[in-house]
């Protein structure tokens, strides 16, 4: 086996892959999530916050040119028409400026946005192809998609209820306080009131309105993954006629998710009711304030407008931070969602750097002991096998053997709680698997194939194929006669994971996949099993030519098919207990012996 000496270059992650690698963060801090996500764009959010305000001074000057011309109007031997004009000219430059600045606005806000909600999917899209297959196998479909979709564009909601309504109503209180306080203190005093009061009235539902969500959250997760897996489930849910059953069985989910859907909107309801009131009593309350003042003559008339609009700006700003609140939480919790992700330390098993550029195929298994967590039984116990670089090894034995599992340990699935596993002398520990894999093929039972046409499913991952080495693994799989009576022939769509074709079709398309990445290691789990006979004869004499200088891992059931192999290990509770050819173990009329007489 040689090395390559270039590193490994990562292809760009819009700079959100560090969140991966950060130890300190956790998924109770929201907010530090949000803080990462958006560090690379700070300047665009900046830029952003300064056109807002620019955009937005119409309303805060409106009420200071109002109160001027009451005031006016009141007393005009104090003032002259010169400065009722400039003050309705300003107004009207103030007021024209809206449009190209609320356009800058926008533009900044939404760059910074869209580039992180990419970034945040490409991030997850990364680290679910970095977990471990065990992992894997604990994460519902459903749960997962519905983590890519619907929680990161929770998220990007999120951001754009901080951009359009969270930053903006602070600053509003920012600025209608700053302007009162330079005018009367008094004033300003009752308008800082508001904000303990609201912070009281968030403070009260806070926790109702988070265990809501929380709840509301996973039962949405819950009802994906149900609908994802009665999806898959479709064939055999109508060919036993259970339609009635799945629908049973999705109702009650959707009935959970009404009541707690139904929960927390009569929660918000009461949050934003609650809300209203109170500051809608403090706006009576300021009127009436500023009235005495102005009944006192410590203010002008004109003031108590000025004063009374912005009050109402401050109470319009709380009121909209405390109707945004919902969908914050909403948010956060969508955080705490993908976190479950992001922050997953159940990862790919072998984390070795050292890349490969050929793969001759002699591996060895040394005293390998392979359990899976949180189970006592260990599938692997003391095996050891060596295999020279191009045999064919087929592995037999009855269901739970640890036949699937040797497999999964050749391809780095699987890492042994004890033992080694080494390729051409090298163990896997020190290997970057990417690269390992791409010299090996595999073809499992239960075929995979994607919603694409024939010919992108056969040359998946492979960017350069010709169209004679495809028609020759066409050839080989004895795939023709299925290709022709298609009507896009090689590229005819096959559905959605291959709903159009037959089993064995199937399976045969995945064996050309294989075929054509001209592997040095085969894995073959049960590859013929969906076949007829007249097709696995065809398959049998295409893996003779396959298989020739390359090493192979087999997997039957069927001990028939494996009669030439160079070498058939019996295995039984984890451990090889006969090893030789076809003929030398039928000779012993040992374990394997009593297998092949059972299917006789």
């Amino acid at each position: 086996m040689q090395t390559a000496t270039m590193n490994r270059s990562d292809s760009p992650s819009y700079g959100i892959e560090p969140l991966l690698n950060d130890d300190s963060l956790t998924d109770r801090k929201p907010l530090r999530l949000l803080f990462l996500l958006y560090r690379q764009h700070w300047s665009k959010l900046l830029l952003s916050v300064l056109f807002f305000l620019i955009k937005h001074s119409p309303v805060y000057i409106l009420p200071i040119v109002t109160a001027n011309l009451i005031n006016m109007a009141a007393s005009p031997d104090k003032y002259g028409m010169a400065s009722l004009w400039w003050n309705i000219a300003i107004l009207a430059v103030v007021i024209a400026q809206n449009i190209p600045t609320q356009v800058l606005h926008i533009s900044y806000m939404s760059k910074a946005i869209r580039f992180v909600e990419a970034g945040l999917r490409s991030t997850l899209v990364r680290k679910l192809q970095r977990l471990s297959m065990s992992a894997h196998g604990e994460l519902a479909a459903g749960k997962l998609q519905a983590k890519v979709l619907r929680d990161v564009e929770a998220i990007e909601f999120l951001s754009k209820q901080f951009m359009l309504s969270v930053i903006p109503a602070i600053l509003s209180v920012i600025v209608a306080i700053g302007i009162t306080s330079s005018r009367n203190l008094s004033v300003m005093a009752f308008f800082a009131l508001t904000i303990p009061t609201a912070l009281f009235v968030v403070t009260a539902f806070r926790k109702k309105i988070q265990q809501s969500n929380m709840e509301f959250r996973k039962q949405i997760e819950t009802m994906s993954g149900q609908v994802s897996e009665m999806v898959g489930m479709m064939p055999v849910t109508r060919a036993h006629g259970l339609e009635q059953t799945e629908i049973t069985k999705i109702d009650s989910t959707l009935s959970r998710l009404r009541k707690k859907g139904y929960r927390l909107d009569i929660i918000e309801a009461y949050f934003g009711s609650s809300a209203w009131v109170t500051f809608q009593l403090f706006q009576v309350l300021c009127l009436g304030f500023t009235i005495w003042l102005a009944f006192e003559g410590r203010i002008p008339v004109g003031d108590v407008v000025l004063y009374q609009s912005f009050f109402t700006m401050i109470l319009n700003s709380i009121s909209q931070l405390i109707n945004v609140y919902p969908n914050i939480a909403k948010g956060f919790e969508s955080i705490y969602s993908v976190t479950e992700i992001l922050l997953s330390k159940d990862l790919e098993a072998y984390q070795g750097k050292r890349k490969v550029d050929t793969v001759a195929g002699r591996f060895q298994f040394e005293r390998v002991r392979f359990g899976y967590p949180n189970s006592d039984r260990h599938v692997l116990s003391d095996f050891q096998l060596d295999v020279k670089a191009g045999e064919s090894i087929a592995l037999v034995g009855a269901s739970g053997a640890g036949k699937s599992t040797v497999l999964n340990l050749v391809i780095g699935f699987n890492r042994p709680v004890e033992g080694r596993v080494l390729i051409d002398g090298i163990a896997m520990d020190e290997l970057d698997m990417t690269s390992y894999r791409k010299h090996i093929a595999v073809v499992h039972q239960s075929t995979v194939l994607f919603s694409g046409t024939i010919r992108e499913n056969i040359t998946y991952g492979l960017p350069t194929v010709s169209e004679e080495q495809l028609l020759e693994v066409v050839r080989m799989t004895h795939l023709e006669d299925v290709i022709a009576q298609l009507p896009d022939g090689l590229d005819t769509k096959v559905g959605e994971h291959g709903s159009r074709l037959s089993g064995g079709q199937k399976q045969r398309i995945a064996i050309a996949r294989a075929l054509i990445r001209n592997p040095k290691v085969i894995l073959l789990d049960e590859a013929t099993s969906a076949l007829d006979n007249e097709s696995e004869f065809y398959i049998q004499q295409a893996m003779k030519k396959l298989t020739e200088g390359r090493t192979t891992f087999i997997v039957a059931h069927r001990l028939s098919t494996i009669r030439d192999a160079d070498r058939i290990v019996v295995m039984k509770q984890g451990q090889c207990v006969e090893i030789g050819t076809y003929e030398e173990l039928m000779a012993r009329k040992g374990e394997f012996y009593q297998l092949k007489k059972l299917q006789n």
